[in-house]
C-alpha cells in the first residue's frame, strides 16, 4: 500500500509558466475573503490553491474475514477520529489560555477544573466505546497531537496522574504510551483516516 500524492497537471504547467514570467508579473493583494490574482499585463489571472489529492490502489481482499476486519476498522476510525481531533483542539485552546494565567497555582487549578468538566462531559460517550475502539483512540490521539497520550497527561496533569491513568489503561490491555506508526503497523489505519478526512469513505 503506497500513498501517492497526485498533482494536477494543469496546475503544474501553469506554475511553470508563471515562474518563467516572474519578472513581468506582480501579485495583486486583496482583502481576506476575496479571490487573489496575478496581473499579467492587462490580464488578471486568478490564483487557485487546490488541496492535496490522495490516490490509493483499489483495496483487494483475500477472503471474507479480511474484508470484515477492514470494514470494522473503517467503522472504528469513523467513531474515534473525531474524539482524537477534539483532544488536539482542546489542548491547543488550553495551552493558549493557561499562558495568560499569572502563576502556577492558578494554572493547576484551571487544569484540575478542566479535567473534571471534560470527564463529566465525555465519560458517558467514551464508555460506549468498545475495547478495540478505546485502544484505537489512544493511537489516534498520538496521530493528531504528535505525541503519546501518556506524555500529554504527564505534561498537563503531572507524572503521578499519568502513571495512574496508564495503569488503568493497562487493566484493559492498552497503554497510553502507544505510538502511532503511519508507515508501518498502522499503515492500514492511516489510509482509512486520510480517506475519512477527505470524505471518500
Amino acid at each position: 500500500m503506497f500513498l501517492k500524492r497526485g498533482i494536477i497537471i494543469a496546475c503544474t504547467i501553469a506554475g511553470c509558466t508563471f515562474a518563467a514570467k516572474a519578472q513581468s508579473l506582480r501579485i495583486n493583494t486583496v482583502p481576506d475573503g476575496l479571490q487573489p490574482a496575478i496581473l499579467d499585463g492587462r490580464d488578471t489571472v486568478p490564483i487557485v490553491r487546490l488541496r492535496e489529492i490522495y490516490i490509493y490502489p483499489q483495496k483487494q481482499f483475500k477472503n471474507r474475514k479480511e474484508q470484515e476486519k477492514y470494514t470494522k476498522l473503517v467503522r472504528d476510525v469513523k467513531r474515534t477520529l473525531p474524539y482524537a481531533k477534539m483532544v488536539y483542539e482542546t489542548l491547543i485552546e488550553t495551552y493558549e489560555y493557561i499562558e495568560t494565567l499569572p502563576d502556577d497555582k492558578s494554572r493547576e487549578q484551571h487544569l484540575k477544573r478542566m479535567e473534571k468538566e471534560l470527564f463529566k462531559e465525555y465519560k458517558p460517550e467514551l464508555k460506549k466505546l468498545s475495547y478495540s475502539q478505546g485502544k484505537l483512540l489512544i493511537k489516534l490521539v498520538d496521530r493528531e497531537c504528535n505525541q503519546s497520550s501518556y506524555n500529554l497527561v504527564k505534561a498537563y496533569l503531572g507524572s503521578f496522574r499519568a502513571a495512574f491513568w496508564n495503569m488503568f489503561a493497562g487493566m484493559f490491555g492498552a497503554s497510553l504510551k502507544s505510538n502511532y506508526d503511519p508507515t508501518g503497523k498502522d499503515a492500514e489505519t492511516e489510509r482509512i483516516c486520510v480517506l475519512v478526512e477527505n470524505g471518500l469513505i
